[in-house]
């Protein structure tokens, strides 16, 4: 079977700038699981989403997912039986927090169940959308490495991050150095 690398990007999508996009445009074989509706998103259509897309690529899968698709990645796994070889799960954002957009429904409670793939939390120390002590939160309780990036924002087209070299060796570490679990 062949690797394939997918990016689930969060509430509205990433625009051309984000690190996840650009991935998509100059790293070969980088395709994004593309939801239906970007800018209200409902958790029940994500995960169906992700299942389904998961289901028609096979096990032999690393999915990049950033802020609402870090959530939703931890909600699938709650629910899902497909296998999956890994997940890069970059900023989550706090769904539970006050000011969460009221436009995304259902994302919380947050499952806080130890995932079944080997995945790694990256957060920043100044993200608007998630405290870093939540970040480590969601991290020892996924079972995830943690990686602090620094002030970063949220990790997005706002940090200038560009192609993100440092995302796409954390990203390598989980497609070459992943053991079974």
């Amino acid at each position: 079977m062949e690797l394939k690398v997918l990016t689930l990007p969060g509430l509205n999508g990433s625009g051309p700038t984000h690190w996840q996009s650009v991935w998509e445009n100059t790293l070969p074989g980088i395709l994004r699981i593309e939801q239906s509706n970007w800018d209200t998103p409902v958790r029940s259509e994500w995960v169906a989403t992700v299942e389904q897309v998961v289901a028609a690529s096979g096990p032999d899968v690393v999915i990049a997912a950033h802020s609402l698709g870090c959530i939703t990645m931890a909600h699938w796994a709650a629910q899902t039986k497909l296998k999956i070889r890994a997940a890069l799960l970059v900023a989550p954002a706090d769904a539970e927090r006050p000011g969460f957009p009221p436009e995304a429904t259902g994302f919380s409670p947050i499952p806080l169940m130890r995932l079944p793939f080997k995945s790694i939390v990256v957060a920043s120390n100044n993200d608007p959308y998630c405290k870093l002590e939540r970040a480590m939160y969601f991290a020892e309780n996924w079972g995830s490495r943690f990686v602090n990036v620094g002030a970063k924002g949220h990790i997005n087209s706002q940090s200038g991050l560009g192609d993100w070299q440092e995302g796409q060796h954390l990203l390598e570490e989980l497609i070459h150095n992943w053991p079974t679990l």
